[in-house]
């Protein structure tokens, strides 16, 4: 013979199971929002960095710029020291 569980002892085996199983949920639930949260922190970071280097960048002198103004400025001094002699 098999002996059947009581209906009163599985009803609360599957009461505390649910409990758990909402206990994890809520839990999972609750991680999910913080790197929800966190995401969009960074993502508003990175946006503010971005705009800060399109900023820096465009206000900066492109080097080949600077390179061909050192070389005329150059030429212009050796050519003076040319002249006065």
């Amino acid at each position: 013979m098999t002996a059947h569980p009581e209906p009163d002892l599985v009803a609360a085996d599957l009461a505390e199971m649910r409990r758990r199983l909402d206990v994890r949920t809520a839990e999972v639930e609750g991680r999910l929002a913080l790197i929800s949260q966190r995401s969009a922190q960074y993502e508003r970071d990175a946006d503010e960095l971005h705009a800060r280097v399109t900023q820096l960048e465009s206000g900066r002198w492109p080097l080949p710029s600077l390179a061909a103004l050192t070389g005329l400025a150059a030429l212009l001094v050796t050519l003076w020291q040319a002249v006065a002699r």
